[in-house]
This record gives structure tokens, C-alpha cells and sequence, in this order.
């Protein structure tokens, strides 16, 4: 429709534009699911003061058959360090066995291993980046490789190696797209956040600032469906990785999952289209910025954007039990 025809202002126009339903079909047609295959570099904070990453990683694995996971980046600052992510493999190892039952393309547990690298353990001095670490190196190394497809960068923690990485080597960007938690970990890490977004404004980000809230905030959380009730009935006793995220944190948290959830279901092109991990909103900041829209009918409770997440939770729920289901106790045979 030609708003502009009906005598409405430009400013008018906009606010329409932005307006979209909260209800819309299921993304799944594009998407890992759909049978897309991403290069993917996680960088997370595991082990420091918030389990809900030990969570992100089990499920993250639990979906690795459907990935080309290219690095796994301890990147605290703070108590978090690479053992952490180790710990998480450790349980994958166990449960390895009966994943290929199911598919061939999960990788094989040293594949992974040898994918650990450690990030940077302090937060940027003010000017944002400081000395390369074995992190920040081993995301310019993978952004050069000779593969014409994007590398996904998915920040669960502080953006310092990102950062680091884009600074010694700004060439990466046309390769790098990053999709940021933001909230806690920018606080953690402001300077290099604050480097990327005032100095590199051509880079392709996605920041998450309440977004990702709506994996635990709101949605249908019904029956089986609940923070804790799910966990309980679909993933405690669901081989070593259903107990290592139980015994970690006993409700569903997994702020950082949505990052993944982006990449299974939707477009990734383009974060303005619905996905299982969001929906996100160009700022003016730059031609490959988005972040939380700011429509009412979005919002869940104080969160903006939040339902753009959680009004799929049912989906991703219970496409997240089938696979706890090969872990299942009675699959140990």
C-alpha cells in the first residue's frame, strides 16, 4: 500500500513500516534446518559468573552436525576460561556415540578440541584493542580462509577478541558477520564494543541488547513448556550433556542461544526477517547495523524485541527435545 497516498507524513510512513505482526509463519524454510550450512565462530564467557553459557554450548552441540564450527573462543574477561569449554566437550564425547547413530556429520570430539582457543582475559584499555591473543588471531586466520561463504561470529561473552581481530586486521569485515549478546557483556567489555561501533561502522553486526530475552522471558510456557519443567521432563537424564546443563543451571536461562537460533530457522541475510532467534531492526548506524526494535506490541514486559524471540519457543522447544530424545535413557543400547 502507498501510505504517502493517503496524505500521511513521511514520519507516518515509517512507524507503519515498522509495525509488523507478532504472529507470522514458521522461518524454518531457510536455516540450517532447512539444510544452509554456516562456518560458525562461538566466542563465550563459559565459566565466568552466569551459567546459563555452560546451557548454550550443550544445546549449540546438540546441533553441530548442521555446522561447520570453526572456533571456540574462550573470551571472559573474568573467571571463564578454555577448560570451560572443555568440560562441555568432555560431556559431548560421552554422548558422541549415540549422536552419529543419528548423524554422520557430527564431528568428532578432538575435531573440537582442537578448535579451543583461549581469548583475551581482560577487558580492552580505553582505546579499545590491545595485544592479539591466540583468539583474536585464530578469527583473522579463519575470516582469510579460502571459502567464499560468511564467517558467523557468535559473542556470548565480551566482544574484546572481535574487536582485537577487526583492528589488526580490518580486511576480515567483508567476511565477518557478528551477532552479539549484548546487555552484560558490553558492560563487561565497553570499550571494545564502543571501538567497533564508533570506528568500524561498515562492519555487519547484529546487537542483541533484550532481544535474546525472549528465550526465557514470556512465550508459551505451558505444561512441559516451562523454565524448569522442560529441563526436568526432557533433558535431566538425557545422557552427559543433559546432566552436565541440569547440574549447571536447573531452568532454562540460555540467553546466549538465540545467536543459534538465528542461524537454524530464517534468512540470515537479512536480520529484518523473522527468525527463531529474533527479528531485528537497521538504526542509522552504518549499512550493516541492527538491533532491538522498539514497537510496543514487541515488547515482552520491560524487554523490546523480546517476542520476536519467544513467540517460537514451542518450535524450538520441542525441536530441541527430539534431539535430548537421542540421549534418552532408553536409546542407551
Amino acid at each position: 500500500m502507498n501510505y504517502l497516498s493517503l496524505g500521511l507524513s513521511v514520519s507516518a510512513v515509517l512507524l507503519l513500516s515498522t509495525m509488523t505482526p507478532v504472529q507470522g509463519e514458521d522461518p524454518r524454510e531457510r536455516g540450517a534446518l532447512a539444510g544452509e550450512r554456516y562456518r560458525v565462530i562461538v566466542s563465550t564467557d563459559i565459566g565466568g559468573s552466569d551459567n546459563d553459557d555452560f546451557q548454550s554450548m550443550v544445546h549449540f552441540l546438540l546441533y553441530a552436525d548442521l555446522f561447520d564450527i570453526e572456533g571456540l573462543l574462550s573470551s571472559p574477561p573474568g573467571a571463564g576460561r578454555a577448560g570451560h569449554i572443555h568440560e562441555v566437550i568432555d560431556a559431548y564425547a560421552i554422548d558422541h556415540p549415540k549422536l552419529i547413530r543419528h548423524s554422520e556429520n557430527f564431528p568428532h570430539p578432538d575435531r573440537l578440541r582442537a578448535l579451543v582457543k583461549q581469548g583475551a582475559v581482560e577487558p580492552a584499555p580505553e582505546q579499545g584493542f590491545s595485544e592479539p591473543t591466540e583468539g583474536s588471531r585464530w578469527i583473522v586466520e579463519r575470516a582469510r580462509a579460502d571459502d567464499p561463504r560468511p564467517l558467523y561470529a557468535l559473542v556470548w561473552g565480551s566482544i574484546t577478541d572481535v574487536a582485537q581481530a577487526v583492528h589488526d586486521a580490518p580486511d576480515i569485515k567483508a567476511k565477518l558477520r557478528v551477532h552479539f549478546i549484548s546487555s552484560w557483556n558490553r558492560a563487561m567489555d565497553r570499550a571494545s564494543r564502543d571501538y567497533l561501533h564508533g570506528c568500524h561502522s561498515d562492519l555487519w553486526w547484529i546487537e542483541s541488547d533484550t532481544t535474546f530475552r525472549g528465550m526465557y522471558v514470556g512465550g508459551n510456557q505451558e505444561g512441559d513448556l516451562g523454565n524448569k519443567t522442560f529441563l526436568d521432563e526432557h533433558v535431566r537424564g538425557h545422557g552427559a550433556l543433559g546432566d552436565l546443563l541440569v547440574e549447571k543451571l536447573p531452568a532454562i536461562k540460555m540467553g546466549d542461544t538465540p545467536s543459534v537460533l538465528y542461524l537454524l530457522a530464517g534468512d540470515p541475510d537479512n536480520p529484518e526477517s523473522d527468525h527463531w532467534g529474533g527479528r531485528f531492526v537497521p538504526s542509522g548506524h552504518g549499512p550493516r547495523y541492527w538491533t532491538d526494535s522498539q514497537d510496543p506490541a514487541l515488547r515482552e514486559g520491560k524487554y523490546p524485541g523480546a517476542k520476536t524471540v519467544n513467540r517460537w519457543r514451542e518450535a524450538y522447544l520441542r525441536d530441541w527435545r527430539t534431539r535430548m530424545d537421542w540421549l534418552a535413557p532408553e536409546n542407551s543400547r
